[in-house]
């Protein structure tokens, strides 16, 4: 029973009494009785109507007594109930935790020891470093309290144009940020890859997916979303807030997807940027290093897929890569990009305090 239940239950218990009390109190203060005694004496002889309203009151007199008594009990009983419910309350809501703090203790013991945090209402983050010997990097996890603490935005609020992601964050005040979807070059600009949602809209048309492009964002319920869509109502049904497009798929439903052929060699290694979800809906990114994309340095994507497999991801995509990739947190540019500056790019995916 819930403390709004128990002040119902507590309402309909005392009517009775307050109706009573005010019958009392109309009938014990008549305009035509004066009970002061000094009024009577005892050479007097009370008349029988008198007697009895005088009985009549002492009686109403020793009901208000026991009334009053009862509220007061009731008011205790009230009392006591509340503290009682808000107790089973605070302790309910504290054992629902316990589950979720064991299981964020264990997806961040197979990532290490933090060496950055960010944290707010709206958003915590932790930084931590990917070390395995073939390859090294980031790995950014974060948790969305607020569905809007992550965004994605358009090179300078344009189609065709770009911006790095440093100027991205900077543009729009966010703690972090990353590249996004892939890109085309042409007719003097630099344009989203495929089917891109931002704003409500889709800002070249839904495009059903074509060879081995993925779409990749959030929901508005802040849960990540993507996969291959034929249509646009399959993609709608899901509700999406934003989104970018790449290749391939890494992990689905805790699985790992067939990597195309040409991913696997085009280039084998490569600077990379992954995005994937826990299924407590907690984010990750991972961004490796390389110094260039001749596939000499950096990591392959099999390589990541064991990596997500080992850290327990449930869904898993390959974002843009090789100079895109980029991570930024807390205004300053955390991975080496490839191109030995940041690369602009037209989407980027934002994060907020």
């Amino acid at each position: 029973m819930t403390p709004k239940q128990v002040n119902r239950l507590f309402m309909l218990a005392i009517a009775p009494f307050i109706g009573v009390t005010l019958c009392i109190w109309l009938l014990s203060e008549p305009p035509h009785l004066q009970l002061d005694a000094s009024v009577y004496t005892p050479d007097v002889e009370l008349s029988e109507e008198t007697k009895i309203i005088v009985q009549g009151l002492d009686t109403a007199a020793l009901t208000v007594d026991k009334t009053v008594a009862s509220i007061e009990k009731t008011g205790r009983l009230y009392q006591q109930t509340t503290q009682t419910m808000n107790s089973i309350l605070k302790s309910t809501e504290v054992q629902a935790l316990v589950p979720e703090r064991i299981y964020n203790r264990r997806i961040s013991t197979k990532l290490g020891a933090a060496i950055e945090r960010v944290n707010s209402d709206r958003i915590t983050i932790e930084l931590f470093k990917v070390n395995p010997g073939t390859y090294h990097g980031y790995a950014m996890k974060v948790k969305l309290k607020d569905p809007n603490a992550m965004t994605m935005s358009l090179g300078r609020d344009k189609v065709g144009s770009v911006e790095t992601t440093l100027q991205a964050v900077n543009r729009f005040g966010a703690v972090a940020g990353i590249n996004a979807g892939g890109y085309a070059d042409g007719n003097d600009g630099r344009y989203p890859l495929s089917t891109t949602f931002i704003d409500g809209k889709y800002i070249n048309g839904f495009q059903a997916s074509f060879k081995d492009l993925a779409f990749v964002g959030l929901n508005n319920k802040g849960q990540l979303i993507g996969g291959k869509f034929r249509n646009q109502q399959e993609l709608d049904r899901l509700d999406p807030k934003f989104g970018a497009t790449f290749v391939p798929v890494l992990i689905k439903n805790g699985k790992k997807m067939p990597i195309p052929t040409k991913w696997k060699t085009s280039p084998a290694r490569a600077p990379r940027t992954i995005i994937a979800n826990y299924k407590d809906d907690q984010l990750l990114i991972i961004v490796t290093e390389g110094y260039d994309e001749k596939g000499n340095s950096g990591a392959t994507l099999q390589e990541l897929q064991n990596k997500l497999i080992h850290l327990g991801v449930k869904d898993a995509y390959n974002l843009d890569g090789g100079g895109s990739s980029s991570l930024i947190l807390n205004g300053r540019v955390v991975n080496k990009p490839s191109d030995g500056r940041l690369r602009p790019v037209p989407t980027h995916f934002l994060f907020f305090k």
